[in-house]
């Protein structure tokens, strides 16, 4: 998957090199390197730490600034070259990356915050084991009660706190009684997640349980889920620190080392045991997964 990255970013910055107003065109990468768009926005946005879309945005106005000094075109030709019909979409642009406008830039110097090429490396630790199983698991229905929240990536989400605490304990009582398969219990789902996974975009969290046969109780939301293979990490430790740490190893210890790649779907935590007091937690993450 390493190579497949510095692959992708190579043709990124030929492309924009010889074309920089033309779309990168993600899904074509991918195809390009025997991976799918899915897998590899989500690996680039681990372990670069930005999404795709945004590294294209930053290398493009990189190099809009080099051209501003390097020649002596006008600000519309300028724009027009990066793939922008008026000076005035081209300056929101390029103030969202450097600050200041391409005015103020020309006639003060800067400042600018220009994007470095990316290149990938993997560093190889072994220290620290990943528990981790993978399993089939047969097409089947995630019921309970869904609720469009905010990514966060680190800490707490009161969003899905606040979505949780309205659910009345009788009624949680009444999911687990329609759990007939793994993952076992009350589960976490996130659906319908931004493919660069930005923080502060929406997802659909569902609190709910795993179900071979679809319910007819009212008022349940359900997320239907074909058979396939799913890798399953269990984490233990500080809640939920030790699991989100877990997720993102995924993507930068496991996934590069593994003959296996993130398929679309949901993504699941079922939690084994919880301990209020001391704030700590083991779980199991379950991510779709298939042969790379």
């Amino acid at each position: 998957m390493i190579a497949a990255l510095n692959a992708a970013v190579d043709q990124i910055e030929s492309q924009l090199a010889t074309d920089p107003a033309e779309p990168v065109d993600v899904a074509g990468l991918a195809a390009r390197q025997g991976t799918t768009e899915h897998h590899l926005r989500r690996m680039f946005a681990s372990l670069a730490g930005m999404p795709v879309s945004d590294y294209v945005r930053r290398r493009r106005m990189s190099l809009a600034a080099a051209d501003l000094f390097g020649t002596g075109d006008d600000l519309l030709t300028v724009a027009v070259r990066y793939g922008y019909g008026s000076t005035e979409a081209f300056g929101r642009a390029f103030r969202s990356v450097h600050t200041v406008t391409p005015g103020e830039a020309r006639r003060q110097g800067g400042p600018l915050r220009t994007q470095p090429r990316i290149r990938f490396h993997l560093t190889v630790e072994g220290s620290v084991p990943m528990d981790t199983r993978i399993t089939q698991l047969p097409a089947l229905h995630l019921v309970g009660h869904a609720a469009r929240v905010p990514l966060v990536h680190e800490g707490p989400n009161q969003h899905i706190a606040d979505h949780v605490a309205s659910i009345a304990p009788e009624e949680t009582r009444r999911l687990k009684g329609l759990n007939d398969t793994e993952p076992r219990g009350v589960l976490a789902v996130s659906d319908d997640l931004d493919p660069d996974r930005r923080e502060g975009t929406e997802l659909t969290y569902l609190h709910g349980v795993a179900t071979t046969t679809h319910p007819h109780s009212d008022g349940l939301d359900v997320i239907d889920v074909p058979a396939g293979t799913w890798a399953v990490f269990r984490t233990e430790g500080p809640h939920p620190s030790a699991l989100q740490d877990a997720w993102a190893a995924t993507a930068t210890t496991w996934f590069p080392s593994q003959p296996w790649r993130l398929r679309p779907g949901p993504e699941i935590v079922a939690t084994l045991a919880f301990d209020a007091g001391a704030a700590t937690a083991t779980c199991e993450l379950w991510l779709p997964v298939e042969p790379a």
